[in-house]
C-alpha cells in the first residue's frame, strides 16, 4: 500500500467526476500533479499542487479548481479535513482510521510492503568493484562495492531484473607485472633466496601462497622455460588465484556477483568482440584514421604521434576523439571499454549503471560517449554543452555513472593506519575483520556517494544513538523483545491470529500515529531512491524511523500507560503489538536492501 498513490488516485477520481459533470472538459489531462507531505505538519497530512498544475488546462483559477476538487473529496472515507491554502494548494488531514489501515496493510503484505513495480521487469546491469586482479581488495574498493551491491538490491526491490557484474581488468600490463611477481614467489617457494622485491613488482605477502601453489603444481618445470614461455601460464594461474581472493573478500561483505566478464576474453576469444564493436561504430560513420594532439597538462599512455584508428567521441560531448587502435594495429585500453559496453547492450540490457572511484572522473565523458553512440542517445548537457549529470538520455538504452568518493579511516577521531596482508595499503578484509560486516556496510552507505566519508573504527562499534547502524539494529531487536515480553505477560498469546484481528482504533496517541505516518513513507521512499539511484536514502530513512520508535518506547518508560504491553488490557496490547510488528517489518526490509542483518537481540 502506497498512501501517496492512494491519495493521488482519489484526486484523479475527483477530477474524473468533475469532467463527467461538465465542470472540466472530458478530454483534460489529469496527470502531472504531486502529492507530498507538508513541511509544516499543522497544514495536514498531505498537500497537492493539483489545482496549480491543471488550472491552465482547465481554464479555471487555481483556487476555484481547488475548491471544486475539495468539494468532491469531502465526505469520502478517511478525510477528516480538507483546506484550500494560498494560491490553490490542497491540504488534507486524514482520520486516525486511515492510518490504522496502513498498519493492517503492512501486516497483510509483510515482506512485500514497500516493494513496487516501477522497474517493470526492465533488465539493468550494475557493474561495480571491477578492481584490477593484482591483489586483495583495499578500503577504497570497499565503498564502491557496498554502494553497488545496495543499489542492485534496491533496484531488484523495486521491480527491475538486475544483473550484478564484475569487469575483470586482465588485459593490461599490470597482469604481466602480477605474473612476474608471482613467479618470483614461486622461486622463493622452491627454496631460492630472492632478496628484496625488485622495484616495479608487487611486494605484498599475499602472493606467497600463490607462489607456493605454483611450486606444488609445476614443481621445478617452469625454471627451465624462457619468460615468454612461463609468463602466459603463470599469468593465468595468478589471475585465477587473485579472483578467488577477491571473491572471498567480497563474500565477507556478503557481496556476490552474477557475472564476471574478462577484458582479455573480449579480443582473445573465438570472436574478436573489440573488432565487432569498432565495425559497428564504423557503420555509423564514427570511426576515422587520424592523429591526435598531445594531451595538455598530463601524459596519455595511448597517445602517439602517428595515424591511428579514432572514435569521434567529440560528437557526443567528449573533449577529444579517442584512439581505439594504435598504428601497429594493437587495441588501446579504451577499445576494451568500447567492446565491453557493446557486449552489454548486445546482451539485452536497457539500463546500465557503472560504479567508479573518484579517481576516474576524467574518464567519464568518453564512457558516456560510447553508449550514446551505440544507442542513438546523447549526453545530459545544458544549453552551453556542460554536463548536468553523468548519464545518457534518449536512445534505445541508457547509461548512468555513479562516482563514490574517498574513505578516510579514523579511530577515536585520530587518523588510523593499519595494514596486515597487503604491505602497502589497508585492505577491505582488514576493515571487516576489525569491526564486522554490518557496521561496514551500513556506514559505507550512510552518506551520499559523492560526499567524502570519514570511517571511525571507534564510533561504528559504540552502542549509542550516535552510531547509526547500532541505533537501527537496536530498534529491530527492541521490537523483537516486545513480543518476547508480551508472551510472558500473556502466555496464551497467539500473535499470528490475534494481530490480524487487532482493534487498531485503540491507537490514539499522537506519537503512535506519528510512527504510522513514518511507516507510510517507506514505499514512496524506496521507489524514489531507486529512480534516483541513491540507496543512502534508505539508510537515512531507517535512522529516522528508529528514532521515532525509540522515542515512543522512551515515553512508555516515563508514562506507564503508554507502554506497549498493558498487562490489564489485552486489546490495547494487541493493537500496539500490531504497530510494533509493522515497524519491525519495515526496518527488516530496509536493512535487507542495504545488505545488513536485522537482529532479534543485540550482543
Amino acid at each position: 500500500m502506497n498512501v501517496f498513490d492512494d491519495i493521488a488516485g482519489r484526486i484523479r477520481g475527483a477530477l474524473a467526476a468533475l469532467s463527467t459533470s461538465g465542470t472540466l472538459a472530458a478530454d483534460i489531462d489529469h496527470e502531472g500533479f504531486d502529492v507530498e507531505t507538508p513541511r509544516d505538519p499543522t497544514h495536514g497530512d498531505f498537500a497537492s499542487n493539483v489545482a496549480m498544475v491543471l488550472s491552465k488546462r482547465a481554464g479555471m483559477k487555481p483556487r476555484d479548481l481547488a475548491e471544486a476538487v475539495k468539494a468532491r473529496l469531502e465526505g469520502e472515507r478517511g478525510f477528516a479535513k480538507i483546506d484550500v491554502a494560498g494560491p490553490g494548494f490542497l491540504n488534507m488531514t486524514m482520520e486516525p482510521a486511515f492510518w490504522h489501515g496502513l498498519v493492517v496493510a503492512v501486516g497483510r503484505e509483510g515482506a512485500a510492503y514497500g516493494r513496487s513495480d516501477i522497474g517493470k521487469g526492465a533488465k539493468v546491469n550494475v557493474e561495480y568493484v571491477s578492481a584490477n586482479p593484482t591483489g586483495p581488495m583495499h578500503v577504497g574498493h570497499c565503498r564502491g562495492a557496498v554502494f553497488g551491491d545496495a543499489l542492485a538490491n534496491l533496484l531488484a526491490f523495486t521491480g527491475y531484473e538486475v544483473t550484478r557484474e564484475y569487469y575483470i581488468n586482465d588485459a593490461g600490463g599490470q597482469v604481466d607485472v602480477l605474473a612476474r611477481s608471482a613467479f618470483l614467489r614461486y622461486r622463493e617457494a622452491l627454496g631460492e633466496d630472492i632478496g628484496p622485491i625488485p622495484e616495479g613488482l608487487y611486494p605484498g605477502e599475499y602472493l606467497k601462497p600463490v607462489g607456493a601453489a605454483l611450486a606444488k603444481t609445476h614443481k621445478k618445470t617452469l625454471l627451465d622455460l624462457r619468460e615468454d614461455e612461463w609468463l602466459p601460464p603463470v599469468r593465468e594461474f595468478a589471475i585465477a588465484a587473485m579472483l578467488d581472493m577477491i571473491r572471498d573478500d567480497l563474500a565477507a561483505l556478503n557481496i556476490r556477483h552474477d557475472v564476471f566478464t574478462s577484458e582479455a576474453a573480449l579480443s582473445r576469444g573465438k570472436t574478436d568482440k573489440v573488432k565487432l564493436a569498432i565495425d559497428a561504430l564504423r557503420k555509423k560513420g564514427l570511426i576515422y584514421e587520424g592523429r591526435l594532439e598531445r594531451p595538455k597538462g598530463h601524459d596519455d599512455e595511448e597517445w602517439e604521434d602517428r595515424e591511428q584508428t579514432l572514435f569521434r567521441s567529440t560528437a557526443f560531448g567528449d573533449e577529444a576523439d579517442r584512439a581505439l587502435q594504435k598504428s601497429d594495429g594493437s587495441y588501446t585500453y579504451f577499445a576494451g571499454d568500447v567492446a565491453y559496453h557493446y557486449d552489454k547492450l548486445a546482451r539485452g540490457y536497457r539500463h546500465l549503471v557503472n560504479v567508479f572511484g573518484a579517481d576516474h572522473v576524467g574518464y567519464l565523458p568518453r564512457v558516456l560517449a560510447i553508449v550514446a553512440a551505440f544507442t542513438g542517445g546523447k549526453l545530459d548537457v545544458d544549453a552551453k554543452g556542460r554536463l548536468r549529470s553523468w548519464r545518457t538520455v534518449g536512445g534505445s538504452a541508457d547509461l548512468e555513472l555513479k562516482v563514490v568518493s574517498l574513505v578516510k579511516l579514523y579511530k577515536g577521531g585520530e587518523p588510523y593506519k593499519m595494514s596486515k596482508r597487503a604491505g602497502t595499503f589497508v585492505t577491505l578484509r582488514d576493515v571487516v575483520d576489525e569491526v564486522g560486516r554490518d557496521p561496514v556496510r551500513f556506514m559505507m552507505i550512510y552518506r551520499k556517494e559523492l560526499e567524502p566519508l570519514d570511517f571511525d573504527f571507534a564510533k561504528v562499534t559504540e552502542q549509542s544513538k550516535d552510531n547509526p547502524v547500532f541505533y537501527v539494529q537496536y530498534a529491530h531487536a527492541r521490537a523483537a523483545s516486545v513480543f518476547r515480553n508480551a508472551k510472558e505477560a500473556f502466555s496464551d498469546l497467539d500473535p499470528g491470529a490475534e494481530l490480524a484481528g487487532a482493534d487498531l482504533s485503540r491507537l490514539t496517541d499522537p506519537d503512535e500515529l506519528a510512527l504510522i505516518r513514518k511507516l507510510a513513507h517507506f514505499p514512496r521512499l524506496t521507489a524514489g531512491a531507486a529512480e534516483a539511484r541513491e540507496p543512502h536514502r534508505v539508510a537515512f530513512y531507517l535512522y529516522d524511523l528508529a528514532s521515532t520508535f525509540h522515542g515512543l518506547w522512551t515515553r512508555g518508560n516515563d508514562s506507564p500507560h503508554l507502554r506497549f504491553i498493558q498487562a490489564t488490557d489485552r486489546s490495547l496490547t494487541v493493537a500496539r503489538l500490531a504497530l510494533v510488528a509493522a515497524t519491525r517489518q519495515v526496518i527488516s526490509s530496509g536493512l535487507s536492501v542495504l545488505g545488513v542483518e536485522a537482529p532479534d537481540a543485540m550482543r
